[in-house]
């Protein structure tokens, strides 16, 4: 597999509006919960790289993926992660903000999703030229928020990440959401040594649910 540039990005969360995030510890526990996740039908994974030893993580789960997927790296701080991040097989790339990997992913044409938080933010991210933005910590600003910052952003596209739960993603979809990105609230414990995968499936299942009943956007 390899990398995608921020237009297949664009398109590809336009269909299928779910990222799943993996901040696992145990890089065989992450590639277990990643092919879980995969066979469940949640197609977009990111891992995160503050995993020991991420590059394996990555590669192993890329070997295996189908070929619909897309496996992206998570926490790419600088030009370095970068690097390493696409060597290991990461197809797109995920930062927390508007650091430096930013524009040198975009130069090189690989798909970027960086982390936002204010209207500043969301206009920077989308000046720059990435797929679309991940707004994040989403749980303190809600779907009001979205709602709201889309008045005078009508086309941008903003994936909440953060304290989302199956319960809230319609909200946040009602909103004017593009896609939307999940840790924790779906993961669990699955990432980590002894992890449930049975029940990180049943909550797969349910978000890829949750998001397919509103269909793709047209944005």
């Amino acid at each position: 597999m390899s990398t995608v540039d921020n237009a297949q990005l664009r398109e590809r969360l336009r269909i299928t509006r779910l990222v799943a995030i993996l901040r696992g510890t145990d890089v065989d526990a992450t590639v277990a919960a990643a092919r879980t996740l995969l066979d469940a039908g949640v197609l977009t994974l990111e891992i995160a790289l503050t995993l020991p030893d991420a590059e394996e993580a990555i590669a192993q789960v890329v070997q295996d993926a189908p070929v619909e997927a897309l496996i992206g790296a998570g926490t790419v701080l600088d030009e370095a992660d970068v690097e390493r991040a696409v060597a290991a097989g990461a197809q797109f790339l995920v930062t927390p903000t508007l650091t430096a990997s930013v524009p040198y992913a975009i130069a090189q044409g690989i798909g970027v999703l960086p982390g936002v938080y204010t209207p500043t933010e969301i206009q920077q991210g989308h000046d720059v030229g990435s797929a679309a933005v991940k707004l994040f910590p989403a749980s303190a600003l809600g779907p009001g928020f979205l709602r709201a910052v889309r008045d005078p952003f009508p086309e941008a596209r903003i994936i909440p990440v953060g304290g989302v739960s199956v319960d809230t993603v319609g909200e946040y979809l009602a909103a004017g959401a593009f896609g939307i990105g999940v840790g924790g609230p779906l993961v669990g414990d699955a990432a980590t040594p002894g992890g449930d995968l049975d029940a990180l499936a049943g909550r797969a299942r349910s978000f890829v649910r949750a998001v397919r009943a509103d269909g793709p956007v047209h944005a």
